[in-house]
C-alpha cells in the first residue's frame, strides 16, 4: 500500500511540473533608437534622466505643488482605480487558494426507512446522527490552477499600472488646468490695464473733440475700442471661474471650497528636455498595463487547454455516525473514506474547442492593443517634442512682433497728440499691440502645457534638466 501511494505521489509531482498552454513571451515591438523630432537635443550631464514622482515641481510653483498633493488624497477617479486594484489583488489570492484543499464540516440528523423486501412487513424508522469532516483537493496535474494564478497576477499588475496611469493623467490635467487659470489671470490683468489706457485715450479724444481737432467719429471709435476691451475682460473672468471650478473637482472638493487668489504670472517654464532613449517608454503606465494584459490573455489559453485533460481530485471524509448524539464520538461509530477521483468530459460538441479559440482571439486582441498603445505613445511624444521645438521658435518670432507693435503704438500716440494723424491710425496701433501681447501670453501658456504633456507622455520619468542644444 505504501509503495502504491508513494508511486502515485511521484507520478503526480512529475506531471505537475508541466503546464499546458504556451509559456509567455513578451510580444516584439520595433522601437527606434531615438525620436524623430528630437532634433539636435543632446543628453544632459549626469547620465540618463531619473524618474521623479513629483515631476510637477520643475514648474517651481508652490500653489501647484499644494494642489497636486491633494490629488492623491481626494480625487475620486483615483479612488475608483485604487479600489479596482485592490479587487484585482484579492482575485490573485482567490486563485492561489486553488493550490490548497477545501475542507468542510457537517452535523446532520436524519430519519428514514428502507424497503425490507418482505410483504406486509414495515421497515423500522431509523434515526441517524452524523458528525463528519470532508476534504477535497484538486491535484494541479496539468497546470490549470497555476495558469489561473498566473493570469490573475498579470491582471493585478495591469490594474496597478492602470492606477499609475490614472494618477499621472489626473496630475497632468490638473497642471494644465492650473496653467490655463494663470494664463487667464494674466490676460485679465492685461485687459484691465488696457481698459484703463483706453479710458484715458477716450477722455483725450473727447477733449480734442471739444477743442475742435477731433470728430465725433473719433470719439465713437475710441468708445468702441474701450467697450471691446471691457467685454473681453468679462469673458476672461468667466473662463477663470470655470477653470477654478475644474481645479476644485480634480482635488476632490466642492467649487465653493476652493478659491485661488488671482496672480498675473505663469509657472516657471522648465529647461529644454534632455534626449532620452526611446526604450524609456516601456515603463509608461498604459504600456505596462497593456503588456500585462497580454500576459493574462496568454495564461487564459493555458486554462482553456487544460479542459482537454482529466481533473484529478483527492477526496477524503471522516467522522462519526450513530443512532443518537449521546456517545456519538466513539470508536464504534467512526467511519472514513479516502481515494482519488479522475474525471474528464468525454463529449461536449465543440465547447472546449470554442473556448480555446476564444482565448486565442483574446490573446491576439491584447497583443494588437499593446502594439497600438506603443505606437500611440510614440506619436504623442513626437508631437510634443515637435511642439517644444516649434513653440520656442514661435515665441522668439512673437517677441519680435510684440516689440514692433509696441514701437508702433508709442509712435502713433505721440503723433496723435501732435495732431499729425487721426484717431483711427492710433486705435489700429493700440489694437495691434494688445493683440500681440495677448498672443504672447497665450503662447507662453501653450509652451507650459506642452511641457506638461511631454512629461505625461513619457510616464512622468522624463527629467527636465538643463540640456544643451547644438546650434
Amino acid at each position: 500500500m505504501f509503495r502504491s501511494v508513494a508511486g502515485l505521489t511521484v507520478a503526480i509531482l512529475i506531471l505537475s511540473a508541466c503546464s499546458v498552454g504556451p509559456d509567455y513571451v513578451r510580444p516584439e515591438v520595433d522601437m527606434p533608437a531615438a525620436f524623430k523630432e528630437a532634433g539636435q537635443w543632446q543628453p544632459a550631464a549626469g547620465g540618463a534622466p531619473v524618474a521623479d514622482a513629483a515631476w510637477w515641481k520643475v514648474f517651481a510653483d508652490p500653489v501647484l505643488d499644494d494642489l497636486e498633493a491633494q490629488v492623491e488624497v481626494s480625487n475620486q477617479n483615483l479612488k475608483v482605480a485604487e479600489a479596482k486594484y485592490r479587487a484585482a489583488r484579492a482575485a490573485v489570492e482567490g486563485a492561489r487558494a486553488g493550490y490548497f484543499p477545501t475542507v468542510s464540516g457537517s452535523l446532520a440528523k436524519t430519519r428514514g426507512a428502507t424497503n425490507s423486501g418482505v410483504a406486509n412487513v414495515d421497515s423500522p424508522v431509523v434515526t441517524t446522527e452524523t458528525l463528519a469532516a470532508s476534504a477535497s483537493w484538486e491535484i494541479d496535474v496539468w497546470g490549470r490552477i497555476r495558469r489561473g494564478v498566473e493570469g490573475a497576477r498579470a491582471t493585478a499588475e495591469a490594474s496597478a499600472a492602470d492606477l499609475a496611469a490614472a494618477r499621472l493623467s489626473t496630475q497632468a490635467l490638473l497642471a494644465q488646468t492650473y496653467v490655463q487659470l494663470r494664463a487667464a489671470d494674466m490676460q485679465a490683468d492685461l485687459y484691465r490695464r488696457t481698459a484703463d489706457d483706453y479710458t484715458r485715450f477716450l477722455e483725450l479724444t473727447r477733449h480734442r473733440q471739444a477743442a475742435g481737432v477731433a470728430s465725433p467719429l473719433d470719439v465713437a471709435q475710441a468708445e468702441t475700442q474701450l467697450g471691446t476691451a471691457q467685454t473681453q475682460l468679462i469673458d476672461l473672468q468667466n473662463q477663470r471661474a470655470q477653470l477654478e471650478h475644474a481645479l476644485a473637482t480634480l482635488v476632490g472638493r466642492m467649487p465653493v471650497e476652493l478659491s485661488l487668489p488671482a496672480e498675473a504670472r505663469l509657472p516657471v517654464l522648465p529647461p529644454a528636455p534632455a534626449l532620452v532613449p526611446s526604450t524609456l517608454l516601456e515603463s509608461r503606465p498604459d504600456i505596462v498595463a497593456a503588456e500585462r494584459r497580454v500576459a493574462a490573455a496568454n495564461a487564459q489559453i493555458g486554462v482553456a487547454r487544460s479542459a482537454w485533460f482529466p481533473v484529478l481530485d483527492l477526496t477524503g471524509t471522516a467522522g462519526y455516525r450513530g443512532g443518537t448524539f449521546a456517545g456519538l464520538v466513539s470508536a464504534p461509530n467512526r467511519f472514513w473514506s479516502l481515494g482519488p477521483t479522475l474525471a474528464m468530459t468525454l463529449l461536449d460538441f465543440g465547447a472546449r474547442s470554442a473556448t480555446i479559440a476564444e482565448a486565442g482571439a483574446g490573446y491576439d486582441e491584447a497583443v494588437a492593443t499593446y502594439r497600438q498603445t506603443v505606437l500611440t505613445a510614440f506619436q504623442e511624444v513626437e508631437d510634443n517634442l515637435a511642439a517644444a521645438r516649434l513653440l520656442e521658435q514661435e515665441s522668439e518670432a512673437q517677441a519680435r512682433t510684440l516689440a514692433a507693435a509696441h514701437r508702433s503704438r508709442v509712435i502713433a500716440e505721440n503723433q496723435y497728440k501732435a495732431g499729425t494723424i487721426d484717431a483711427l491710425n492710433t486705435i489700429s496701433a493700440q489694437t495691434a499691440e494688445l493683440s500681440a501681447t495677448a498672443n504672447s501670453v497665450s503662447l507662453a501658456s501653450r509652451r507650459l502645457q506642452a511641457a506638461v504633456q511631454l512629461l505625461k507622455n513619457t510616464g512622468g520619468a522624463l527629467a527636465l534638466t538643463a540640456a544643451r542644444r547644438d546650434d
